[in-house]
């Protein structure tokens, strides 16, 4: 069993590398909470998926405090907020109601658009979502 904890842990922190979101994180370290406990008292499965559960749902609570706060401290800067206004460039082309990709500086952005976008054409970030911007192109800014 503990097998199976331990490749839960290592997907879902492979994934978080890939999203970066954090919440991932917390169910990593849930899961291998739960393989550690496995070492302890291998046959009860039900208290290994209640103490991960447990471990994942108290750092996500707990983590969104401290990261509330440490947004609001002074001198804080949300890199992810500066690329509004910013001008990219098309790498993988935008159709109407489907995600293209944008190259913002050094970035690579899944970004969609109220208009179709070709490769290599200008564009503006309008918006920015989590992990998706919005963009337009740059000759239409108002």
């Amino acid at each position: 069993m503990v097998v199976f904890w331990l490749i839960a842990a290592g997907v879902l922190f492979v994934v978080e590398m890939m999203t970066l979101t954090f919440y991932l994180l917390w169910l990593s370290i849930g899961a291998l909470a739960g393989g550690v406990l496995s070492l302890f008292v291998p046959d009860s499965i039900l208290l290994q998926v209640v103490v991960g559960s447990l471990v994942a749902l108290g750092l996500t609570l707990f983590s969104k405090p401290l990261v509330s706060k440490f947004r609001s401290s002074r001198g804080f800067k949300d890199t992810g907020t500066e690329i509004v206004g910013r001008q990219g460039v098309v790498i993988e082309p935008i159709e109407q109601g489907r995600y293209g990709q944008v190259k913002v500086g050094g970035d690579t952005w899944s970004a969609s658009s109220d208009e179709s976008l070709s490769k290599d054409e200008l564009v503006r970030v309008v918006k920015r979502g989590t992990t998706i911007i919005e963009v337009e192109r740059w000759g239409d800014m108002n």
